[in-house]
């Protein structure tokens, strides 16, 4: 079945709700909009209302099944609560002052929708940076039990090949521990996608065909994988070509249950991920869907200031997704 034919069904009738803090954006409202009329999720979409009806208007876009809410204009009780909220969330950090000027930023608001479970997933990034989208979500939602930081994946689809490429998108350098968490969470992000992951850690090297502290990093981390996940299938250190052709692997790798079968894959450094995942899309001919978000508590998902609504429709199936596990 088709990536997002399957996720449809995964989460119609689930009535997730998603919030969207960009709702002056027509990409934004768009898609927002077709999500609620396809019965896919319940969108919550936050703006000024002037801004949102003059976007609606403009772009024929129908509000009749948005949840309109204007950040300058929260209902008081509704304020209060978010307010103390967020106050003892950040343990001292921030006074009641300025966790009042923080909640005059729609991500913040999006945010602890999240957190206080008004809201399953959020979305944004069409017109905010990365940064933007990231930090209220890691200082609110923080990351999963066990989790030291988030990371960034991609799947890579193409016709009926299905792929996860991590990390691509966060952490510029990652240790073993690191490297290890991103290949835990990544299987668990497979897994939403229907993918029975079989989680290979990229190297120059396999199976100790070259030395050097960036060769035992990934041995390091298959270690730890292996002892935080003993049921996952994952091996390491492996070049891309061990562990994606069998032929290869057999030379390479004999005996592994991962090696010329991967389909996930983990990059021991964001360069390499991110080089990595544009040569397939570039040269390859895969989409690349994704930053994907990894490792939170909750999903919040980031967009690409040069999305598009399709790109916007497909993210918030994503995260409404992400929020059934």
């Amino acid at each position: 079945m088709e990536l997002f034919d399957s996720l449809k069904q995964k989460i119609n009738g689930k009535n997730k709700t998603i919030v969207f803090p960009e709702g002056a954006d027509k990409r934004v409202l768009g898609a927002a909009s077709r999500l609620a009329h396809d019965g896919l999720i319940k969108a919550i979409v936050l703006g000024k209302q002037a801004e949102i009806d003059a976007t609606a208007k403009a772009n024929d876009i129908d509000l009749s099944q948005l949840t309109l809410l204007d950040p300058e204009n929260i209902p008081a009780d509704q304020h209060k609560a978010m307010l103390d909220a967020l106050v003892e969330r950040r343990h001292g950090k921030n006074t009641p002052e300025q966790a009042a000027e923080m909640l005059k930023d729609p991500n913040y608001i999006g945010t602890m929708m999240v957190y206080m479970d008004q809201a399953d997933g959020m979305v944004s990034g069409a017109i905010h940076a990365t940064g933007d989208t990231v930090r209220p979500a890691l200082q609110i939602i923080k990351t999963k039990e066990g989790v030291r930081r988030i990371s960034g994946a991609f799947i890579m689809q193409k016709g009926d090949q299905r792929y996860v490429f991590a990390d691509c998108a966060i952490n510029i350098e990652l240790d073993a521990a690191g490297m290890a968490e991103v290949a835990v969470e990544s299987a668990h992000t497979a897994k939403v996608f229907d993918i029975d992951p079989k989680v290979a850690l990229l190297s120059f090297s396999t199976k100790g065909s070259a030395k050097g502290d960036m060769v035992t990093k990934v041995q390091e981390a298959t270690k730890i994988a292996h002892e935080t996940a003993p049921d996952l299938a994952v091996d390491g250190e492996l070049q891309f070509d061990a562990a994606f052709v069998p032929t290869v692997a057999a030379q390479k790798a004999p005996g592994s249950d991962v090696a010329g079968h991967a389909n996930v894959f983990v990059f021991p450094e964001l360069q390499s991920g991110n080089i990595g995942y544009k040569i397939a899309q570039r040269f390859g001919g895969f989409e690349a869907i994704g930053p994907i978000l990894q490792g939170l508590n909750k999903p919040v998902s980031d967009l690409s200031r040069g999305c598009n609504e399709e790109d916007v429709y497909k993210v918030a199936i994503i995260t409404a997704a992400q929020a059934l596990n």
